[in-house]
């Protein structure tokens, strides 16, 4: 695919979506299958939406090589072309990773996010031969995600302006590191799609990104999607209102329940679970959240005004 054939798919609501284990732990393919449907039903489709399949939150780096590949492949089979599918592939080697993105092309996937190889302690010049033999060696799209928190994981804008010519580099996850401003990156936005991961979708959007990536959308896709046509309509003061109604709470609730048990997948779950779509546990060492703290988003997810099944 061309850079901006892919471009123009990767825009709007990104949903890092779950995957589902039986109580067992395998993956329950039939579920993912079910639920991609459900998503789709729910408004995550093609020009405002992509499905992002086996990143953190989805538990990727949990899975087995034949998951990873069978999991993409049961969503994109499930989706039938109406909403664009990506993987993720997490600090691996320049090897790894082609290998890992030619399966994802293989397999129907429009493209990857890809981290850093954190794990080889890059320097500046081993960052670019990463990202330049991956677009080299690809045909379908790379979301960088830059994890700047994690050493070695942090990319500057100067460095994001020396991969301009690499082809199938098309979109940059954006958290700034530290140093650098957030409106820094958007001086390529010409060439990249830039989508926020630091809580600021609406500074994002009015600077020229095209999307934004963040906890929830699985569970109830038509909140983040009015957030997002309200900042296509210019709407910016609404959109924030909407946004702030519901982000900052469930921020809070999410830092205090991974002080008890860490693994990205455990509020994901218990959202996707609350709004009737259950996913199954995560898998260990991580925990399902108590049922206190299910209590306790369940009484938040009613006041925001979500559609809980049940709900009194």
């Amino acid at each position: 695919m061309e850079r901006e054939d892919i471009r123009r798919q990767m825009v709007g609501v990104v949903a890092t979506v779950p995957t589902p284990f039986d109580e067992y732990y395998n993956v329950d393919y039939g579920l993912m299958a079910a639920a991609t449907e459900l998503w789709i039903e729910r408004g995550l489709v093609e020009g405002k939406a992509v499905l992002k399949v086996a990143a953190a939150m989805g538990e990727g780096p949990q899975l087995r090589e034949d998951e990873w590949k069978a999991l993409i492949q049961t969503v994109v089979q499930a989706a039938d072309g109406r909403v664009p599918v990506m993987g993720a592939v997490h600090y691996k080697d320049t090897v790894r990773t082609i290998e890992d993105l030619n399966i994802a092309s293989d397999v129907g996937a429009m493209g990857c996010q890809v981290s850093p190889p954190i794990f080889n302690q890059p320097t500046e010049d081993d960052m670019l031969r990463y990202f330049e033999d991956l677009s080299n060696d690809i045909d379908i799209g790379v979301l960088v995600y830059n994890t700047h928190w994690l050493p070695h994981g942090g990319i500057y804008p100067s460095t994001f302006e020396k991969m301009t010519d690499f082809e199938h580099i098309v979109a940059i996850k954006w958290n700034p590191p530290e140093g650098s401003q957030y409106a820094d990156i958007f001086k390529l936005v010409d060439t990249f799609n830039i989508m926020d991961n630091s809580d600021r979708p609406i500074d994002c959007h009015r600077l020229g990104g095209r999307g934004f990536l963040t906890d929830g959308v699985d569970a109830h896709p038509a909140f983040f999607l009015k957030v997002w046509d309200l900042m296509e309509q210019g709407k910016y003061t609404e959109a924030q209102a909407e946004w702030d109604s519901v982000i900052p709470d469930l921020r809070t609730f999410y830092r205090d329940v991974t002080q008890v048990s860490g693994g990205e997948g455990r509020v994901a779950k218990a959202l996707s679970e609350m709004m009737g779509i259950p996913v199954g546990p995560p898998r260990p060492p991580a925990l399902p959240l108590s049922h206190d703290d299910m209590d306790k988003l369940r009484a938040m997810m009613i006041g925001w005004g979500w559609p809980v099944p049940d709900a009194e």
